[in-house]
């Protein structure tokens, strides 16, 4: 599975960095007035470089505060559960998984439907600099609510994990002692309850998966869930 990069906020980056040019333009102006013994002058376009470097160093301080909130709360469309009663805790479920775009339809049998991922969180300053948490998709299955129907019941598992290629994972595992950048790799899941015509979004956060419901039908099981 691909990852988003979403693309760092600069709206406060043009104004920030005029606001320093200005201030440095002044204070030179200001330090060649001192050396022409212009002291007046020097001291009010000292003054008023202080103050444009202040802004600017304002407007870095308040765009570093959005950036370091946009980083840790940004979240990842991962792919949208649909799903169809077939029959009494039988239900089928199309998976449209992002950003390959690509459709996989399952049989599940239970109450309730669960998926699993593998994440890969980095370090607060890979990830102020741009690394959101990666992610792998692994399982997709079934849940019975009853404990005693989980243990006697036909069970449903898929493997929903698209080969990657390099198995960053298993790269990690050897040189995690040299790889300082990385916080923490783990596995998250989320599990809510099917119900017909219900429509569910899977999103990554750094914290890990959620699952958020995208109808009423979805809402309304949540909101009926035992």
């Amino acid at each position: 599975m691909a990852e988003y990069f979403p693309l760092p906020d600069l709206t406060l980056a043009a104004p920030a960095l005029l606001l320093l040019l200005l201030g440095l333009f002044f204070l030179i102006l200001a330090l060649m007035q001192i050396r022409r013994g212009r002291l007046l002058r020097a001291g009010l376009r000292s003054l008023f470089a202080i103050l444009l470097l202040s802004a600017g160093i304002i407007l870095v301080l308040l765009g570093t505060n959005l950036q370091i909130y946009q980083r840790l709360t940004y979240e990842q469309p991962l792919a949208t559960l649909e799903f169809r009663q077939l029959g009494p805790q039988h239900y089928r479920v199309n998976l449209h998984a992002y950003p390959a775009e690509n459709d996989r339809a399952f049989d599940l049998r239970g109450d309730e439907w669960q998926i699993d991922a593998r994440v890969l969180k980095w370090k607060p300053p890979a990830t102020l600099l741009g690394l959101d948490s990666r992610y792998r998709l692994e399982r997709l299955s079934g849940r019975y609510r009853d404990i005693r129907q989980e243990r006697e019941l036909p069970r449903t598992v898929y493997d929903i994990s698209v080969p990657s290629g390099l198995d960053l994972w298993s790269v990690l595992g050897k040189f995690k002692r040299h790889v300082d950048w990385v916080d923490t790799y783990y596995g998250s899941a989320s599990y809510m309850p099917m119900d017909d015509g219900a429509r569910f979004d899977i999103i990554l956060t750094q914290s890990g998966l959620i699952a958020r419901p995208l109808n009423d039908a979805a809402r309304e099981a949540v909101r009926n869930w035992e």
